[in-house]
């Protein structure tokens, strides 16, 4: 060690260094190094198991980094700091050193917080006095070593990808050969059954709801609920101690690292919901826990000339400042840490237009998304945007750059509309089905930039969107005044739960629908937890605060959920298995003859079997068409240069009420067509019936068929 050695009342005491922030260890002794413009004089706390504290002088700054290094200090050791600094929030600034504070590059907290009341500031008051200890979180020193053997990320290329949104609770709470000692936990995600029942369905990765650790909302405790979903980030480096299963002293971060060894031994990437947009500290009405008590003007955007206040544009009391430099290192250390320490495949960014945000305006072109682009680490991972905020100008579908795909809400809207048989809709269902072009060709964007979702974890789950018409969220405490009003859903003619035989057999035949098309869709396919099981919410469509039954997956299936489950796995086999389900480039729809193909790669058909026209897509009442997609001119190439070709398929639609009446084209399309699957038919594939070109067929009311012939080069 080169540094310089201090010594204070008995406490050997080294400078250190400035980097790496946070806390870390080298096998003898712990170098600490927090970053505070603002700060006159710092102290770090060391905490032992009774609560005592250890207050060590940080006398080391270079380059605003206050850092020293304490030989013997190692693994498991809880710590905080003290920051004194100007207290005038006038100003912006909010130092008070009454407030124990959470180091923001701490691989591992223990505790929670508990809403007393000296965690939070009365400005109009002055500083508060009162010491927040004991009620509030703590940093742990954690042992960087991990033998991950052979460990690989599965490395998968976008077109091939199926994303499974999961919440690493409530896939698992419930679930019963998980020992119950794991439920609900990194350890009980990696157990065996839920990796059987994740490779057996075909999906590729799991897109996990936020795992940084996050903080407990006081209001909501008060009303006997809790922050479920977890979008109230306080640790960016840190994997949430309330899903772990053998402690918090650093047991937390060897778990999860566990848990993403096994889902890449079973071949599934992990992909991390992450949310940089704000934190867990709110408006100047919240708590003092970390980021506010060690410079609120660095990392906090403050409202132009009332620096008391917070410009916020995430709805949840603050916003980062983006174009402050620590505040997008934080940000990058923490993706790279994610990728290089913890061994994650890509990051799903919530409400990704605050990133965007360096000043007021969104700015695709900001310091954050050139940082993405350079960066030799993290422009290789999975990059996935929630693609708007609150903010002015916040809804940016289409607009994130080429390195990017984004969560697709146009074909949400756009596919829920389409079946319970909204007018003027089938062109813009045509898009989405297609890959959205519209939306990603114009800066050489492919398919794969869209992530197509009929559900998520915000909103109704599949089986309550052909449910209820309305939300019911009287269990969240707000009066139902809380969650999305417009839902785009039909109960198919009762509201809730029923014993109708008719209205059950068209809700089945709905989930049916709405997951074939979205698993035949071009683009990447995105899963919610459970609705291939049929989960249902109780038509809560805003469950963040519900961690009990209301959101937890419940295993217990019916004859009619196992069936969804099968046609689920078929679904995506079928995909995986043929490449013109998940093309790489987006159609060309070209009428004229190319590539030596008879026909060209897409055609839009009339239930005539006539193609398409103008006037056809704008009529009020179509609600049905035909769509060849041709295997024999998909146009690529594989890894060894050699021309993919496949079968050739027929999707014909109908989302009109009554059945609907089609005839196969000629004979130029092809001579015969089986038959693979008719969401009109409970069982997940049908007997493989022939038709001949040119013949009729009957598609059922709401209802549609896929059809297949092989590929003419395979002949």
């Amino acid at each position: 060690m080169t540094a310089r050695r201090r010594r204070k009342a008995g406490v050997p005491v080294w400078s250190g260094h400035p980097y790496p922030l946070g806390a870390s260890f080298d096998g003898e002794g712990t170098n600490f190094a927090l970053f505070s413009e603002v700060a006159e004089h710092v102290e770090l706390v060391l905490v032992d198991d009774g609560g005592g504290e250890r207050r060590v002088p940080v006398a080391e700054a270079d380059g605003f980094v206050w850092h020293c290094y304490l030989p013997g200090v190692g693994p498991g050791q809880r710590y905080g700091y003290r920051v004194h600094g100007p207290f005038h929030p006038e100003l912006g600034h909010r130092c008070n050193p009454a407030k124990l504070l959470l180091d923001p590059y701490t691989r591992a907290v223990d505790g929670q917080v508990d809403d007393h009341p000296s965690l939070f500031e009365r400005a109009s008051h002055g500083r508060s006095r009162a010491d927040s200890a004991g009620h509030t979180m703590l940093g742990v020193v954690t042992d960087p070593a991990f033998d991950w053997g052979d460990d690989r990320p599965p490395d998968r290329p976008y077109a091939d990808t199926v994303i499974y949104e999961a919440h690493v609770k409530g896939l698992t709470c419930t679930h019963p050969d998980v020992p119950a000692d794991l439920r609900g936990t990194y350890a009980g995600l990696a157990h065996p059954a839920v990796l059987e029942h994740l490779t057996s369905l075909g999906v590729t990765a799991v897109e996990l709801m936020p795992v940084h650790q996050y903080v407990q909302d006081g209001v909501l405790r008060g009303r006997g609920l809790s922050n479920y979903w977890g979008y109230n980030t306080i640790g960016f480096f840190a994997p949430h101690n309330g899903y772990a299963a053998r402690g918090s002293r650093g047991q937390q971060v060897t778990e999860f690292k566990s848990m993403v060894k096994a889902l890449h031994a079973a071949g599934l990437e992990v992909i991390l919901d992450v949310v940089y947009n704000h934190t867990a500290e709110g408006n100047e009405r919240g708590p003092t826990l970390s980021f506010r008590g060690i410079d609120n003007a660095s990392y906090y955007r403050l409202v132009d000339g009332d620096w008391k206040h917070y410009y916020d544009t995430t709805g949840t009391g603050n916003s980062l400042l983006m174009r402050h430099p620590y505040v997008l290192q934080l940000i990058m250390d923490s993706l790279r840490y994610w990728v290089t320490e913890m061994h994650v495949d890509g990051f799903r960014f919530d409400l990704a237009a605050t990133l965007a945000r360096q000043f007021h305006e969104v700015d695709r072109l900001s310091a954050f998304f050139d940082l993405i682009q350079q960066d030799p680490v993290i422009s290789r991972v999975k990059l996935i945007a929630e693609p708007w905020d609150v903010g002015e100008g916040g809804y940016q579908v289409g607009n994130f750059p080429p390195l990017w795909s984004e969560w697709n809400g146009k074909y949400r809207d756009a596919v829920r509309d389409f079946w319970r048989g909204e007018p003027h809709t089938l062109g813009e269902f045509a898009s989405r089905l297609t890959g959205s072009s519209d939306l990603y060709q114009h800066n050489r964007r492919r398919p794969r930039a869209s992530v197509n979702f009929v559900t998520a974890h915000d909103g109704f789950t599949l089986r309550d969107l052909v449910s209820y018409n309305d939300k019911h969220n009287e269990a969240n405490g707000e009066d139902n005044q809380d969650g999305e009003s417009h839902n785009r859903s039909w109960n198919c003619g009762v509201e809730g739960e029923t014993d109708r035989p008719a209205v059950l057999e068209l809700r089945a035949r709905q989930q049916r629908n709405f997951l074939t098309t979205l698993l035949l869709s071009q683009g990447i396919p995105m899963l919610s937890h459970g609705d291939e099981l049929g989960r249902t919410q109780g038509g809560n469509n805003n469950a963040y605060c519900q961690d009990n039954e209301v959101s937890w997956i419940d295993w217990r299936l019916t004859e009619e959920q196992r069936g969804l489950v099968d046609l689920t796995r078929y679904l995506i086999g079928l995909r995986r298995d043929h490449p013109v389900l998940r093309r790489r480039r987006f159609f060309r729809g070209e009428t004229v003859r190319h590539a030596g193909q008879p026909l060209p790669d897409l055609v839009w058909l009339a239930p005539d079997a006539r193609e398409m026209t103008e006037e056809d897509w704008q009529r009020p009442d179509a609600h049905s068409v035909g769509v060849f997609l041709n295997g024999d001119a998909i146009a690529e190439l594989d890894a060894r240069g050699r021309r993919v070709v496949d079968d050739s398929f027929l999707l014909l639609f109908n989302s009109y009420w009554e059945p609907m009446t089609f005839r196969l084209p000629d004979v130029a399309y092809g001579e015969r067509w089986r038959t693979l699957l008719d969401t009109a038919e409970a069982q997940d594939a049908p007997d493989e019936v022939e038709h001949k070109a040119g013949t009729e067929m009957t598609v059922e009311a709401r209802s549609l068929v896929l059809l297949s012939r092989p590929s003419r080069a395979a002949r």
